[in-house]
């Protein structure tokens, strides 16, 4: 079994679809094994997002997933980090198949709705990044 980091993004919340994402996941037969809602300071974010922050486009990051708290999930499954990427489409939702999360909800490259790992390596540094042990479940 995988675990990999969601972290359901700004636009997420404010258009209050967060319940339909973690369903999709839920019925997809994922299990939650962390769940949080948080403020990402820039020195996180500046963490988070290190591969890009040299980037001219990354304060826009920074200002968008700062603007408001996120959710920040665990999720546990079978080939759990491909499976995830899978669902969600790819990056910019404006070039994401029908039927992917970000193709129904996204709007465009930074605004579509969820930050999944990468990697299983990735994930796991990111599950350290936002959880610690004992925010972590298992049932």
């Amino acid at each position: 079994m995988q675990r990999t980091l969601i972290l359901l993004k700004p636009d997420a919340i404010e258009k209050s679809i967060c319940g339909k994402v973690i369903d999709r996941f839920e019925r997809a037969g994922f299990r939650i094994r962390g769940c949080k809602m948080i403020r990402l300071s820039p020195a996180v974010l500046r963490e988070h997002y290190a591969h890009i922050a040299s980037k001219s486009f990354y304060p826009e990051v920074e200002k968008f997933m700062g603007s408001l708290p996120v959710i920040a999930l665990v999720i546990e499954g079978e080939d759990i980090v491909a499976k995830v990427r899978d669902m969600l489409g790819v990056t910019d939702s404006r070039k994401a198949a029908p039927g992917t999360i970000r193709a129904e909800l996204g709007v465009d490259q930074m605004v579509n709705v969820a930050h999944a790992s990468d990697s299983v390596e990735t994930a796991e540094m990111e599950v350290k990044r936002f959880f610690s042990e004992a925010e972590l479940f298992s049932y």
